[in-house]
């Protein structure tokens, strides 16, 4: 079975399409080293090919207004639902021509507009709450095969957060029976997905660790006039203010326990203001140093913290996301995990490209839902019981 996983993250730059093969083991399929498979439970899976398609300006605009709007149009947010529908779907479409693949199936994540994990009052009742955008029904149409969507509600339906959904495929690509790995996405928010070696499902820990690319990102935007710090070149021209770093890391989600997730609601454009305010008068370049320290000194932290109590045996940090890029922040990443005793890898060497891994995980995600299998993991979602995630619009 071919599937179509689609992603556009909370940095809201634009969609990733990845198209992967997935086969039961009695398959007489043989795997190239150029595509190595990889997968620990009953499946194969190859990565076929991967594709990425910037949002226009406009769209991106949008969004990123959509998000951190206290008022927002009805009549705009269901625009922009069918919008992203058919953006998705001509995504998916270019990458299939592109890589001469018929698809059987897509699972595509949507775009977030609002994540709240934790039960909050509304109108007499406590609600926890998520919205992902991009109209399913559209995608499903356009390119005649089946749509699993909407994955989150139904962790959340079952007492979970909603987040992080990738941990299962994590735990898929990346377990190992003698080295305890860690593997980190950083996209515009950072997580982590921490597998102790030779470990069980249960045993898995994931949640959000805090800011990935996403303050770096608003605050190069606000004094460069550009959307990222392109390979990390102004924050290595700069000097880390570390008292700024000390204050904004005594904050309550950096010591709340997991599991824990965290969206634009937590490091938005509000945050990136009080963060500049903090810094004064400060050079430009030493403001997005800090910036990136903040979220190597976060990851840092949420591991020594959190991960390192519950097992001894990680020595290992698999890092993918568009984060991977900044060659600073890995740089500032790698200097933190030295004195924890854990190595800096990155995806791309297992055979998943850094920018591919979370649009890969839809795909095995939708693949779990259309054989109607459960693919959250309470332990990393706080759910009560696992759940088959999404819902299907058919062509």
């Amino acid at each position: 079975m071919i599937v179509a996983g689609v992603m556009s993250g909370t940095s809201a730059d634009g969609i990733n399409v990845a198209l992967v093969r997935i086969e039961e083991p009695h398959s007489p399929k043989t795997f190239s080293q150029r595509q190595p498979s990889r997968g620990r439970g009953r499946q194969r899976y190859t990565l076929i090919g991967h594709e990425e398609f910037p949002f226009p300006a406009r769209v991106r605009h949008t969004i990123l207004e959509t998000m951190n709007a206290q008022t927002a149009r009805v009549a705009d947010l269901a625009r922009l639902n069918f919008l992203l529908g058919e953006l998705y779907a001509e995504a998916v479409a270019k990458t299939a021509r592109k890589h001469r693949t018929k698809l059987d199936l897509v699972g595509c994540h949507g775009q977030t507009i609002y994540h709240q994990g934790e039960a909050a009052a509304f109108l007499g009742r406590k609600v926890a709450v998520t919205w992902q955008t991009g109209e399913a029904a559209i995608i499903a149409a356009r390119l005649g095969v089946p749509v699993v969507s909407d994955f989150r509600p139904a962790d959340m339906a079952a007492g979970g957060k909603g987040a992080p959904l990738v941990p299962f495929v994590d735990f898929l690509l990346f377990r190992d029976e003698g080295v305890g790995r860690i593997a980190q996405n950083i996209g515009g928010i950072a997580n982590l997905t921490a597998i102790p070696a030779g470990a069980n499902s249960r045993q898995v820990m994931a949640f959000d660790t805090g800011p990935g690319n996403m303050v770096m990102d608003a605050l190069m935007q606000e004094l460069y006039g550009r959307s990222y710090d392109r390979d990390g070149k102004v924050a290595a021209s700069g000097k880390v203010i570390e008292r700024v770093i000390a204050q904004f890391m005594r904050a309550r989600f950096f010591r709340q326990r997991p599991p824990r997730t965290a969206g634009r609601e937590e490091f938005g454009r509000e945050y990136a203001a009080s963060f500049l305010q903090l810094c004064g008068g400060a050079r430009k370049q030493d403001i997005i140093a800090t910036a990136t320290a903040l979220t190597a000194w976060s990851i840092a932290d949420a591991i020594r913290r959190f991960v390192l109590p519950q097992h001894k045996s990680y020595r290992e940090l698999i890092v993918s996301g568009g984060g991977t890029k900044n060659r600073t922040l890995m740089e500032m990443l790698r200097a933190e995990l030295a004195p924890l005793n854990i190595q800096l890898r990155f995806s791309d060497e297992f055979g998943i490209p850094s920018e591919a891994k979370e649009a890969v995980a839809f795909a095995v995600l939708a693949y779990e839902t259309w054989h109607r299998g459960p693919s959250n993991l309470p332990s990393a979602t706080g759910a009560r019981r696992a759940a088959i995630l999404g819902k299907i619009s058919y062509a």
